[in-house]
């Protein structure tokens, strides 16, 4: 009996590590290939390494341009989600009213539909109110996905919660705007924060949706797509894609530990 326990505890741990090494083995490649000397191909071992570049990255215009692009429409897209996100959540969770899982339904649908769906149909809207590609249309579709990790988050923190907070909140005396910023906000502002946090990561690295809603305009991953089937431009764009691994990943750990850190609280 305690063979067949470790035989298949080994199997299981083999098939772990399996899939760690499929999942994080391109992920290093990019890095790893970020310092090779080779400029067209891709060969290994590299015949070198070097920084260059990481220098020659720096100093391109089109790509601080496309970084600039990009913060700027993750960070609006991130301050929209966390009002609408929070909102929504609050009104599902104080109310009853008729069509209000339908309601909840659609919220969350975005996220739930391929990105190719929501990049055209958000297109077409745009297209037929004639309204220009700009950075205000990237934000408007990007805002449609983003709501939802901020409203999946504060809904759940809710209903964590006792509601009889509220109450004796305001039986007190305070009004509802003092309840929601003295005792609703303090409870579910890691998970506000932790839905920011994701938020910003799925902003900024969006592809498929923001090729339908840009127009002219490149943002990082749009930039990346158009350079990397440029052979001599690939070092560039690996270089870039480290930072777009550190600043994607950054918030999805910190969310991580947000949303970890209170759970073991509530054990």
């Amino acid at each position: 009996m305690l063979s067949k326990i470790n035989f298949g505890r080994i199997i299981t741990t083999a098939i772990t590590i399996l899939c760690y090494l499929f999942l994080h083995i391109p992920i290093a490649l990019i890095i790893f290939y970020s310092f090779s000397l080779d400029e067209k191909t891709l060969e290994f071992p590299p015949s070198g390494y070097t920084l260059k570049w990481f220098y020659v990255a720096y100093g391109r215009e089109d790509i601080w341009k496309a970084l600039y692009l990009s913060l700027n429409v993750a960070f609006i897209s991130t301050l929209i989600a966390i009002v609408l996100g929070t909102l929504s959540a609050l009104a599902i969770y104080r109310h009853d009213f008729f069509g209000k899982e339908t309601i909840s339904f659609l919220v969350i649908l975005p996220i739930a539909l391929p990105g190719i769906v929501t990049g055209i149909s958000m297109g077409s809207a745009i297209s037929l109110l004639e309204i220009p590609f700009s950075t205000i249309t990237i934000v408007i579709a990007h805002s449609t996905f983003c709501i939802v990790t901020v409203y999946n988050n504060a809904l759940a923190r809710l209903r964590r919660n006792s509601y009889s907070l509220i109450e004796a909140s305001l039986d007190l005396g305070a009004n509802p705007f003092q309840t929601f910023i003295y005792v609703i906000l303090p409870n579910i502002s890691t998970a506000l924060l932790a839905g920011a946090m994701l938020s910003f990561a799925l902003s900024f690295d969006e592809v498929i949706v923001t090729t339908f809603t840009a127009g002219q305009q490149q943002t990082i991953p749009i930039w990346m797509l158009s350079e990397f089937t440029r052979p001599r431009q690939r070092p560039v764009t690996n270089v870039v894609a480290v930072f777009v691994i550190l600043a994607t990943t950054l918030p999805i750990l910190i969310a991580y530990y947000l949303t970890k850190e209170e759970s073991e609280q509530n054990r």
